[in-house]
């Protein structure tokens, strides 16, 4: 039994419905087909654009933000690496590349599978961050030579200057080896400062939880929700959002703007690579909101963050 077992995403999903899904769909022709030809925009930054004056967020691709928030310059699950694992090859290549990144002062990693916790990337990046991550994660990073590691369990709170990260519930799993399902919690982060308050979901499917972590910690100025890796429903529904659960996930969460991630990075899941942005307009659309509180970002792209009025 793992550690955390109680949290995690029920019904689980096992080497059955991996057969089921890979094996046996793909014969019954169940499987989704991607009709190919979209490729992921792609918008060239330097990393000029990462100015220290400003709060700011740069898309590097997938779940991997860099934001300028409270006074220090934040990643989020980095991965730079051109293939997840050695296996999964990057559909577009990280926004910023690695050696124009300015020094980071904090890195988040939300929980321990391979596209979130890349360990080439993260002994790249060294050990003069503070990293700060979920229950149970820390002996991966100390094997990767790290030093400077805060754990937090749900709802518990790290303050580093001018910016408090916090640590939030998620419907998800993880397991980085057979033997060790579920003994590392999952879970997203919320950052909190002078400048605003960012949220970072983390792989997470749609629960009644988001509600709760917009009352207990909001308002949220920016939320990074996932709108990709869904198809097919019947195996991701229970750990991955589609566009519009992560629509109501923002209208759970009450934030002010949903910054799209987790699409168009990787080919983890079949549905079509550019389908997730069509899908999260068309339900934004439907819902009547305001199109400027809707970022789907070009990898490479940066925004500044606005102050709430």
């Amino acid at each position: 039994m793992g550690r955390f077992d109680d949290r995690a995403t029920s019904p689980a999903r096992g080497p059955g419905d991996i057969l089921r899904w890979r094996i046996l769909d793909t014969i019954a022709g169940r499987r989704v087909k991607d009709p190919g030809g979209f490729v992921t925009p792609v918008r060239p930054n330097d990393g000029t654009l990462l100015q220290p004056e400003q709060p700011s967020l740069t898309w590097i691709g997938h779940a991997t933000f860099v934001l300028r928030l409270g006074g220090k310059w934040i990643a989020t699950d980095p991965i730079w690496s051109e293939k997840i694992s050695g296996v999964v090859a990057r559909k577009a290549p990280p926004g910023v590349p690695f050696d124009k990144l300015p020094q980071l002062d904090v890195v988040t990693v939300s929980h321990n599978h391979f596209d979130h916790l890349d360990v080439p990337t993260l002994k790249r990046i060294g050990p003069q961050p503070l990293y700060v991550t979920l229950t149970g994660n820390a002996g991966l990073l100390k094997k990767a030579g790290l030093e400077r590691i805060v754990e937090l369990d749900w709802w518990e709170s790290h303050q580093e200057g001018g910016l408090t990260i916090t640590a939030v519930p998620a419907r998800h799993w993880s397991m980085r080896m057979p033997w060790n399902r579920n003994d590392m919690l999952w879970g997203g982060f919320v950052y909190s400062s002078a400048d605003g308050t960012a949220y970072h979901s983390g792989d997470t499917a749609l629960f009644d939880g988001f509600a709760e972590i917009g009352q207990r910690v909001g308002p949220i100025d920016w939320a990074m929700l996932p709108i990709g890796a869904y198809e097919p429903r019947w195996f991701m529904e229970p750990q991955h959002m589609n566009p519009e659960d992560a629509g109501q996930a923002f209208v759970a969460l009450g934030a002010r703007t949903l910054v799209a991630m987790h699409w168009g990075t990787f080919k983890l899941t079949d549905e079509p690579l550019g389908e997730p942005p069509e899908r999260m307009r068309a339900w934004w659309k439907e819902h009547g909101l305001d199109q400027a509180r809707l970022w789907v970002l070009d990898v490479g792209e940066t925004r500044r963050l606005a102050v709430r009025a």
